[in-house]
């Protein structure tokens, strides 16, 4: 009868951290990585002065592994303020890339707690302690909820505390030591129990298991969610002398049953000789895995299972257990700790229920299959998670995202080539293309990712002067709805390359993009805050004035509605592209004067550094936003009246012109599939209701504008795919989605129906 818990697996070591000689435990830490270990921990004795500081060397050698995970033996709670504690242990999950596991146990005797500041108490209070730490730690770390951390017990109390940081992984909390009470609370509230060999014994280690299993039974909780931690040490040698006190085989045969009988899940080797690390490493976890899986009666996992907490948070319809192994360690469910960073977009507040997150473009194929066995759920891609159509979340659905596929590679410098992933922040990519001398227009927000962008249109500061992004674009690496991959380009599947431009949310997941990028130096940017007490006037001016301007000009105008109280103040936003001061100033000149000034800013700087406007930080937008989108010719005083009643109706919150025409319009309509050449303006309004701003748009800037920009767009109503695309245009998709997407797995983006007349085989 075996008692195994059914966990994966794992092996780590446990180190001395010397203060008189500091880079022993690093380097012992870096060998412990380099030898597969999964953990490297290390003694925590805060009496010691022979010792360092735990948690700052726990920070150093974070910066200087990559893989394995961290962990201090053991924190004492009556030294520590939990909620200090939680934060620090937040921040360097944080910065390790989700690698801490936190070991708290009730440390040292009384008197050495009390003789370091801490409070002397007795067994039970010291158990009592740990229990109430582990409840601020886990409130503390409990971002979803927005209030603050109040906590009254008879150890530890908060008066109002701030929870977060958002650590990167569910911090595993394990507790450390063998007395019943301590380990009735593993039972109830911890993650692991983290037991020392030598102490405890084969006979405690039952004993202690028979006990924490009971506890957690009567709490309702599956004691195989506890994992069992056992520290181990021994010695190499020829023959066998004692138990661990052989050659590997007696090794092997010592710990086996550890495994099998006692539900041990990771064995943790004490040791600072490096021999001994890398004998057990690769004579004796290879062979114990072997013997494990021939002992029981299905190998162990060979991944971290999730929680019974996390699984109880699946939403209906997902296969979660059918995950492809490669997207399995990245995939994130709405229990995990990151889903709070993934759930959401810039605007639009969502609720997936799975998010999968490809690092290669066979991941994403592997994506894309699993999102073929769902097809009765929502399909959302994401690259930045900007796209005001917000279609780059869902509720219960599947979003795969690409913002791991990053790369940017200069391929050519003699003509400008350059590759970039669809998981590139445009802020990034400016950065990267500046000392070459190079830009590429890239919408007006650094944060914006590649590929939603880069296949709907790209209007950015410099259109007018260097047109669309997508009109640099050269040739795209592309998975299909049926997870072939290919390549796109004016010689390689042109159709495709040609709906890639301007639909390509319709036609597979865009895993590179090849540019051809401009030569831009410094870059003349203007802010202007104008008196919009005559709105009229000033739209109609600032119109003219753009249209008249050389195209090295390309600017936006934000304007809200009128607010009791307060002047109206329109924000005009220019780049000139050019070098020369007084070539900027001159074309800067027509905007200035359009209306009275308050206030006004003029700089000559890099694009990269107008760009460089957004910060990495996780979306958190709520509810759903509501926008409609059009283009127009001319700012006619028209135009300009119905914009200001719009304005005044109370309805819209936030109104945005931007500028196109100049070289946007040098590119024939039918030449790919975004066709609104010959416009000078983009129109867009956010509003606060949907169906009040649908009737005022319809009614009042209805025969004004024309067309729609599929980006900034949130109206699902079907007509709005023909205000995207003209008949024809809408013809050559509908017959290119039979082709390449006939059963629909793109879906949700403004989704095309197949001309079912006209399916062919790609």
């Amino acid at each position: 009868m075996t008692a195994n818990y059914g966990h994966r697996l794992e092996f780590g070591t446990l180190v001395t951290p010397v203060a008189t000689s500091p880079a022993t435990p690093v380097a012992l830490a870096r060998r412990s990585e380099e030898l597969g270990y999964d953990l490297v921990a290390f003694r925590d004795d805060p009496d010691q002065p022979a010792h360092l500081d735990i948690w700052t060397l726990l920070a150093w050698v974070a910066g200087r592994t990559e893989r394995i995970h961290l962990a201090a033996s053991v924190r004492s709670v009556p030294l520590r303020s939990p909620a200090v504690l939680a934060r620090s242990a937040a921040s360097l999950d944080l910065l390790s890339g989700g690698r801490l596991e936190l070991a708290l146990g009730v440390g040292d005797a009384p008197e050495a707690v009390e003789a370091m500041g801490g409070p002397r108490l007795d067994p039970h209070q010291a158990v009592e302690s740990v229990g109430e730490a582990l409840d601020v730690i886990r409130d503390m770390l409990d971002t979803d909820r927005q209030d603050a951390l109040r906590y009254s017990g008879a150890h530890h109390r908060l008066a109002g505390a701030e929870r977060g940081p958002l650590s990167a992984h569910h911090i595993p909390f394990w507790l450390d030591g063998d007395d019943g009470r301590l380990l009735r609370l593993v039972g109830t509230k911890a993650d692991g129990w983290l037991a020392t060999l030598d102490r405890t014994g084969p006979d405690g280690l039952r004993a202690g298991n028979k006990i924490i299993d009971e506890a957690a039974r009567e709490a309702d909780r599956d004691p195989a969610e506890i994992r069992r931690l056992v520290t181990i040490s021994g010695v190499f040698a020829d023959t066998r002398r004692g138990f661990l006190d052989g050659p590997p085989a007696a090794w092997v045969e010592d710990l086996l049953p550890l495994v099998v009988e006692d539900g041990v899940g990771t064995l943790v080797v004490a040791t600072d000789d490096t021999g001994t690390m890398e004998r057990f490493a690769r004579e004796v976890v290879p062979a114990l895995r072997e013997a494990v899986d021939r002992a029981l009666p299905a190998p162990l996992p060979r991944t971290v299972g999730r929680s019974a907490a996390v699984r109880a948070k699946r939403r209906p319809g997902i296969a979660y257990d059918e995950v492809p192994a490669s997207l399995a360690d990245t995939a994130v469910e709405p229990g995990d700790v990151a889903y709070a960073r993934v759930r959401s977009n810039y605007l639009r507040g969502g609720a997936p229920g799975l998010v999968l997150r490809p690092r290669t473009p066979a991941e994403v194929a592997d994506a894309l299959a699993f999102a073929r066995a769902h097809r009765h759920l929502p399909l959302g891609v994401r690259s930045g998670g900007h796209g005001i159509s917000g279609r780059s979340t869902n509720d219960g659905g599947i979003v795969i995202d690409v913002g791991a596929l990053n790369e940017i590679e200069v391929l050519d410098r003699a003509t400008r080539r350059v590759r970039i992933g669809p998981g590139a922040r445009w802020m990034d990519v400016a950065a990267a293309l500046h000392p070459y001398g190079w830009a590429l227009t890239s919408g007006d927000y650094g944060g914006v990712g590649v590929g939603g962008l880069a296949t709907a249109g790209g209007v950015g500061w410099m259109a007018r002067k260097h047109g669309l992004t997508i009109d640099h674009l050269r040739a795209v690496e592309m998975v299909l709805a049926d997870g072939t991959r290919v390549r796109a380009s004016e010689t390689e599947n042109p159709d495709l390359f040609w709906a890639v431009r301007g639909a390509g949310a319709n036609f597979g997941v865009v895993t590179a993009f090849e540019f051809e990028v401009d030569e831009v130096g410094p870059v003349g940017w203007a802010q202007f805050a104008l008196d919009a007490s005559d709105p009229v006037g000033l739209l109609t001016r600032w119109g003219a004035a753009v249209e008249a301007a050389p195209r090295d000009l390309t600017s936006a105008i934000i304007m809200g509605p009128p607010r009791m109280g307060q002047p109206r103040v329109a924000q005009v936003m220019a780049m000139v592209d050019s070098d020369d001061p007084e070539t900027i100033v001159r074309q800067l000149q027509p905007l200035a004067d359009v209306a009275p000034g308050y206030d006004q800013q003029v700089v000559l700087t890099s694009y990269a550094s107008v760009m460089a406007n957004a910060t990495d930080g996780p979306h958190h937008g709520q509810g759903e936003p509501i926008t409609r989108s059009g283009f127009v010719d001319h700012i006619t005083p028209d135009f300009a009246e119905a914009a200001a009643r719009l304005l005044a109706s109370g309805v819209v919150y936030f109104f945005h012109i931007r500028s196109v025409g100049g070289a946007v319009n040098d590119v024939a309509p039918d030449a790919m599939a975004w066709s609104h050449r010959g416009a000078n303006f983009h129109v867009t309004a956010f509003g606060r209701h949907r169906g009040r701003l649908d009737a005022l748009w319809d009614e009042l800037l209805g025969t004004h504008q024309r067309g729609l920009y599929l980006s900034f767009e949130t109206d699902p109503r079907p007509e709005r795919l023909r205000d995207a695309f003209p008949p024809a245009t809408l013809d050559r998709l509908r017959a290119l989605k039979s082709r390449y997407d006939p059963d629909r797995l793109f879906h949700d983006n403004f989704a095309i129906t197949p001309d079912t007349a006209s399916r062919t085989t790609p």
